[in-house]
């Protein structure tokens, strides 16, 4: 399978970092063909301009900026997501691609004037999202997890039918001992190896 892993994270050295990479292994040793977009590292824009804003709904002009996003997007089946829980969401870089790369066109299609969106995601079969959160799972849960639901539920939403879901995160980050997170990134790793 293609594979687009998208990882968000500043610091090199991060346990995000840890994250991707046993990803990576896992993916690795399932031989699936793998893409990396790193965003921190490639310096991405997460603002939507004004310009794109006001091109939004043209599908000739919504991704002039973003190409090289949109050809990765269009070559997966699948997609996995690399990132920390900030206040309780995405980092803004993720959900600032997630504007810019997901337009009219690429993500879904508008019809009926709007009234209804039909994806447009119909090559993604694969679906997974691999976080860590400072919180217990109690107060995730309690918050209502939007970034699970904006990955689980929203793009979700528009990929290919069938879509397997992955979803696997460490809670209660800040006070993981060193055995709990190496139990997490093992669990990454296999997890990412079993997924077909």
């Amino acid at each position: 399978m293609r594979v687009l892993l998208v990882y968000a994270h500043p610091v090199a050295e991060s346990f995000g970092a840890a994250m991707r990479d046993a990803a990576l292994r896992g993916l690795a040793r399932a031989g699936h063909e793998v893409r990396v977009v790193d965003l921190y590292a490639e310096n991405f824009e997460p603002r939507l301009s004004r310009q794109e804003r006001l091109d939004y709904q043209d599908e000739t002009k919504n991704t002039l900026q973003v190409r090289k996003h949109v050809a990765d997007l269009q070559w997966a089946e699948g997609l996995a997501f690399v990132f920390p829980t900030w206040w309780y969401g995405l980092p803004a870089i993720l959900k600032g691609w997630f504007d810019r790369t997901f337009a009219p066109g690429i993500a879904f299609h508008m019809a009926d004037g709007g009234k209804v969106i039909r994806p447009a995601l119909t090559n993604i079969r694969l679906l997974v999202g691999i976080t860590s959160c400072g919180s217990p799972w109690w107060f995730a849960k309690y918050v209502g997890e939007p970034h699970r639901r904006i990955i689980m539920r929203g793009i979700h939403a528009l990929c290919g039918r069938p879509c397997k879901t992955a979803w696997m995160a460490l809670f209660k980050m800040d006070s993981a001992t060193d055995a709990a997170r190496a139990r997490y990134l093992r669990k990454i790793e296999t997890r990412m190896a079993r997924l077909r």
